[in-house]
């Protein structure tokens, strides 16, 4: 899908991408991972549908296949629509949270970065061509939407869901004014998801209330994991803040004042519930000595692999 430049092979990318997460889904035969796998199934078939209808209108009426001469509103317009499923903009998001939720903390990973690239990717090549008020408005949904609803979950998978969500409005929003600041949103973005889900696997967290004992398991991960957490929510001078801040600065240059400080204000909902989990995997429970020679056994290449990530 990435290095194509025909709808056709683009479209079949995309569709061995979902063909081939499936099963890593649905591996562990329990009932609520095969639930996910068919919302996913069918969220993102519908979604490669809409996509493949799209080129095909807009062949109809240019006589183009390519990818880059997307022309016909309409063709536009569904394109939009259909990638946005795929990415789980609001308001396609509803999949998302669920289909997270049934997964394993690795699945989890790679449907909230990698297998994101190849829909972000077809954006990149056509943002010329798609309708800045809808993607917009999308944009500003999801991060109100990410933001707010992430503050009642208790599941880490969700957590992280809604965050994503939510990034995926600053990428959204910036991303026809310039391309490439959504790009790096979304690589810094990946970075320190990968990161956050490479230690919540390596303490075996699934909730907030595991959380907090996690810590004295592997206490030399805990200040990793809270400065993670904080440059995710785009504190100053984390790494986080660099891509909202470039957003921030294109968005007034473009003089959309009122997007910029709307996204801006919304990302302090997120910020919210990231201090939350900061909170409950450093500051809650007093340091319990059971066991504590076991607890602080690790996995060094998994240590090694988190800071490098950070």
């Amino acid at each position: 899908t990435i290095s194509s430049n025909h709808w056709a092979m683009a479209w079949v990318g995309l569709e061995i991408n979902t063909l081939a997460v499936l099963p890593l889904i649905s591996k562990s035969h329990h009932p609520r991972a095969i639930e996910a796998s068919t919302k996913y199934f069918l969220t993102q078939a519908a979604a490669s549908t809409l996509l493949l209808f799209s080129s095909m209108t807009n062949a109809w009426y240019s006589g183009q296949w390519d990818i880059s001469q997307l022309t016909h509103p309409v063709s536009c317009m569904l394109l939009t629509v259909a990638i946005s499923i795929k990415l789980g903009l609001v308001p396609f998001h509803f999949w998302f949270p669920e289909v997270l939720q049934g997964s394993t903390l690795m699945t989890c990973l790679l449907l909230a970065t990698v297998m994101k690239f190849p829909p972000i990717t077809l954006f990149y090549l056509t943002s010329s061509s798609l309708n800045p008020a809808l993607l917009s408005s999308m944009a500003i949904a999801s991060a109100a939407l990410g933001g707010w609803m992430g503050l009642n979950q208790t599941q880490t998978r969700k957590i992280l869901a809604f965050s994503s969500i939510a990034h995926l409005g600053w990428m959204a929003i910036i991303l026809i004014y310039n391309p490439n600041l959504t790009l790096i949103a979304f690589f810094l973005y990946t970075m320190t998801t990968s990161a956050i889900f490479f230690i919540l696997n390596t303490t075996n967290t699934l909730k907030l209330s595991t959380m907090m004992a996690a810590w004295t398991k592997i206490p030399s991960l805990s200040t990793t994991f809270m400065l993670t957490l904080l440059s995710l929510a785009g504190l100053p001078p984390l790494t986080g803040f660099l891509p909202k801040w470039l957003i921030i600065q294109e968005l007034t240059k473009q003089e959309l004042t009122m997007a910029a400080t709307t996204i801006a204000l919304l990302s302090l909902l997120g910020l919210f519930f990231y201090l939350r989990l900061a909170y409950c995997a450093t500051i809650t429970l007093p340091p319990n000595f059971t066991n504590f020679m076991k607890q602080w056994q690790s996995n060094k290449s998994t240590d090694t692999l988190t800071t490098t990530l950070t």
